[in-house]
């Protein structure tokens, strides 16, 4: 928003974590401040300091540069240029950007096969990253270290079952089953009864988009056949890794500073990912009749448009506008999922299945907006 990707919510990591921490969960991402995972988890600043989205400990403010270095004249402009943007549209453009990227990544898997994509994909986001923050892993404690490679362990099985998910659904199918996770997450925690109600309607989007798949739905772009099993295996067991990550993100993202945590965790990922890709990967590449370097500059560009470009416009838009308005925001994923599975990939949906991404999203939104009263 995979989200992702390509982006996740900061969730209690703590046992001990409030109910208020918990309701603070209402839909992915509610971020109040570093991204630290593979799709974008934020972390949430700590008790007792203020609400205001922080980025590298700084309140409001993007975050300055290295001591003894200034930003050069072209970066400075590259910097203001998303200042000139409303943030609401920065958020919906990364929104569409995660979901392009998903979406291309999907003709990859035919000749680099699923395991392949994704393999090749997280291993290159993560080689830049590392070059880019260069997170110093000296002196951390075990379980911190422990934290980071859960979350990374967490994040290859999203990433791989929710790619094994549109290889076999429609993408807004599968996207809005992998959204019921967060959602559990936020309601198993909340204790108002108003909650409930967003259980059941969510819990009915889900009967409509899986029962009623033959009104509309099917295989590849749709056209009346039923689900098919397996990939939607795939898109629960991608909602339960996801719900898993949450409760990890904001360890990690209190424990490491900036993008490092993201580093270290898509560092963990790649590496429990090769034995499922590597092999693909190799075959694809080495194919007859195969061009690798079109095929890894495509899995680069898949690669910029998820995490990389959504996290720096998600970055630029939370410190010009509340949490919840952002988070209300991205609840309407599931929805520009199913757009971009119509325009790129043809992906026609039935109007059962609409009304279930539908009943999905105003369950999103009204966690979201009822969280914290």
């Amino acid at each position: 928003m995979p989200a992702p990707h390509p982006r996740e919510t900061a969730a209690p990591a703590r046992s001990g974590a409030t109910v208020a921490d918990a309701e603070a969960l209402a839909m992915p991402p509610a971020p109040k401040g570093e991204p630290a995972g593979e799709r974008g988890g934020w972390r949430r600043s700590g008790a007792g300091r203020s609400s205001t989205a922080t980025v590298d400990g700084l309140q409001g403010a993007p975050p300055g540069p290295p001591a003894g270095r200034t930003p050069g004249r072209r970066t400075s402009k590259l910097l203001r240029r998303p200042a000139r943007i409303p943030a609401p549209l920065l958020c919906v453009l990364a929104m569409f950007t995660v979901q392009t990227g998903i979406a291309l990544s999907k003709p990859l898997f035919g000749p680099l096969g699923v395991g392949g994509t994704v393999f090749l994909r997280i291993g290159f986001a993560a080689a830049v990253l590392l070059a880019v923050t260069r997170p110093r892993l000296r002196g951390r404690s075990p379980r911190d270290l422990r934290a980071a490679g859960l979350l990374g362990l967490a994040s290859a099985g999203m990433t791989l079952l929710f790619a094994g998910a549109i290889d076999r659904l429609p993408m807004g199918t599968a996207a809005t089953i992998e959204f019921l996770g967060p959602l559990a997450v936020a309601l198993v925690f909340a204790r108002r009864a108003a909650h409930l109600l967003w259980a059941a309607l969510a819990g009915g989007g889900v009967v409509l988009l899986t029962l009623f798949a033959g009104a509309g739905g099917g295989h590849g772009s749709g056209g009346g056949s039923s689900l098919d099993p397996v990939g939607l295996a795939y898109a629960f067991g991608a909602a339960a890794c996801y719900g898993i990550y949450i409760l990890f993100t904001d360890k990690v993202g209190a424990a490491f500073q900036g993008f490092q945590g993201l580093a270290v965790s898509m560092t963990v990922g790649a590496v429990v990912l090769a034995p499922f890709g590597i092999g693909q990967a190799w075959h694809g590449l080495t194919a007859p009749g195969a061009s690798p370097a079109l095929l890894l500059l495509a899995v680069a560009g898949v690669s910029l448009l998820l995490p990389v470009i959504p996290y720096a416009l998600e970055m630029t838009a939370l410190r010009r506008m509340p949490q919840r308005v952002f988070s209300v925001l991205v609840s309407l994923e599931p929805a520009v999922s199913a757009l971009v599975g119509l325009v790129l990939l043809h992906q026609l949906l039935g109007w059962p299945q609409l009304a279930g991404i539908g009943c999905v999203v105003a369950a999103s939104v009204g966690a979201t907006l009822s969280g914290r009263r």
